[in-house]
């Protein structure tokens, strides 16, 4: 296949984010390039049990046979979701060319050059009988990259005549942004801190919820200015992007003994000052952002980003985008753009020292 526009095929895209709270499954028609056709999408939640048994298998020292387990309930779930999305789009598996899985991430150290997302493409081929690619991210971490994010070249995709420059912010479990300049290639991506994951933690360690609903428990607490600095001060913020992050790689104890809603308000402060802070290693500052991800749905997180910002801040949808579906579509698009061997990272959106392709293609006949 050739690096020029073609004819548009269906690819199904496959999410299982950092927050561990469920599979999002999103079906494009595109070729990988330039033109996208956004079709339905479906979430299929995941129950306290199996997020708990996200969270037991994340680490470099996962037992073996347990990462197996959970290996193997996950793509049989993300099976589910596909077919749920090929039912609701009145398509077979015939119809689709390629379904894109990332997988669950457990362990992301770029500078020891080791990532690991669990998920099996054989078995996912042979499941849905769909082409699989999968592994997106090893290629890169092994050529020097950070691994992360690789959703900016599909923002860049969707933001074809939006005004620039623009910044792309996904708050998953780990926020990621991406600033778009004037040309297309004009890029530059990198996580800029926590995003959900401390948040949700918290609030599933003091409240009957696995998240802060509606960002009820920060709006309750008033931030303790000495946590919050003491958050900021950890030396990732100093660091030059691209850059990325583990889930867990923040000390949280800074936060301890304060009350449930003071540790919330704490929490969601930093993840809107460590946003602020990406911007000093903008070219330029942006005339607009764009939130996605699900800390888009928490209006607390949402009220301290503009705050913080000064800038305008609008949710995905009041571009037209659908915010729960976006990654799990670019996970289609960088599939499509897999199989054409072409780029997936470039050394502005991972720090890899050349655009590299990357992804593994598990065929469902040979499956």
């Amino acid at each position: 296949m050739s690096g020029k526009p073609g004819n548009l095929v269906y690819a199904i895209g496959m999410m299982s984010g950092t927050s561990c709270d469920g599979v999002d499954a999103a079906l494009i028609r595109g070729d990988g390039i330039e033109r996208i056709e956004r079709g339905p999408a479906v979430t299929i939640p995941y129950e306290p049990r199996f997020r708990e048994v996200l969270r037991s298998v994340m680490g470099r020292d996962a037992p073996g046979a347990q990462v197996a387990a959970a290996e193997r309930e996950l793509t049989e779930r993300h099976a589910r979701a596909a077919m749920a999305l090929m039912a609701k789009a009145d398509l077979r598996p015939a119809d689709i060319a390629v379904i894109g899985f990332h997988g669950q991430t457990i362990f992301h150290d770029p500078a020891n050059h080791v990532t690991r997302q669990i998920g099996d493409g054989a078995l996912l081929a042979q499941l849905t009988g769909i082409d699989v690619v999968c592994d997106f991210r090893s290629a890169d971490v092994a050529a020097g990259g950070q691994g992360a994010p690789l959703v900016p070249l599909y923002h860049a995709v969707l933001a074809r005549g939006l005004e620039r420059p623009l910044a792309v912010l996904n708050i998953g479990g780990v926020a990621n942004v991406t600033w778009i300049g004037d040309g297309q290639d004009h890029l530059l991506a990198f996580d800029t801190g926590p995003g959900n994951a401390p948040i949700d933690d918290w609030a599933e360690k003091h409240t009957a919820e696995a998240v802060d609903r509606d960002g009820a428990l920060a709006r309750a607490g008033v931030a303790d200015e000495l946590a919050l600095a003491e958050l900021l001060a950890h030396p990732y913020f100093a660091r030059i992007p691209p850059k990325s992050l583990d889930r867990d790689a923040f000390d949280l104890s800074h936060v301890r003994g304060l009350s449930a809603a003071d540790g919330a308000a704490t929490l969601t402060e930093f993840v809107a000052y460590a946003v602020d802070q990406a911007q000093a290693y903008f070219p330029a500052r942006p005339r607009r952002w764009i939130v996605t991800g699900g800390g888009r749905l928490n209006p607390a997180l949402m009220a301290a980003l503009e705050r913080v910002l000064a800038a305008p801040v609008a949710r995905a949808e009041e571009v037209g985008w659908d915010g729960d579906a976006l990654e799990a579509q670019a996970f289609a698009h960088l599939a499509l753009r897999s199989l054409q061997g072409l780029p997936l990272s470039l050394p502005t959106t991972t720090g890899v020292p050349k655009p590299m392709p990357g992804g593994k293609l598990f065929r469902a006949k040979e499956s």
